[in-house]
């Protein structure tokens, strides 16, 4: 499966998600919350075959039925609050490095609570916890802040 983050100025981030049968899906997340799923012809990424608007509580219980586990950790219902899993990729300049060389909270206002590798799990990681390519961040903060921390950990 292939995902892309875009930042959509003025209106928030697209997610795309190419499924290994080759269906593009696309997840657009507003800044006000609002979620539109999209659904495009394989042959013509361009293409928008269906469109479903979904309010915040919609798409929290669409998450939990998908995957319940991921979001039952931190309940932010009715909080301006998010949790993203912010991958660590080789593009990153902090592949390698330690955590606090991000100074994310500083620079960002979010907070990094997890680190997640293949094979296991480090809650609340120091400083000096080493990031690793394939490694998964477990973000908390504003929508502005973890869009913010994606970026400095992406590259952006």
């Amino acid at each position: 499966m292939g995902t892309r983050r875009t930042q959509l100025p003025g209106v928030g981030t697209q997610y795309d998600f190419t499924t290994e049968a080759g269906q593009h899906i696309s997840v657009v997340v507003h800044h006000d919350g609002r979620r539109f799923l999209g659904f495009y012809r394989a042959d013509d990424p361009d293409t928008c075959q269906a469109s479903v608007p979904l309010t915040p509580e919609e798409a929290t219980a669409l998450a939990h039925v998908i995957d319940p586990v991921a979001l039952g950790a931190v309940r932010t219902d009715g909080l301006d609050l998010v949790t993203e899993h912010i991958p660590v990729s080789s593009r990153s300049p902090y592949a390698g490095r330690p955590l606090g060389d991000t100074r994310a909270r500083s620079r960002t206002g979010a907070s990094i609570v997890a680190v997640l590798r293949r094979t296991s799990a480090h809650p609340s990681p120091a400083p000096d916890f080493r990031l690793a390519i394939g490694d998964t961040l477990v973000a908390v903060g504003t929508r502005d802040g973890v869009d913010a921390l994606a970026a400095l950990i992406g590259g952006g």
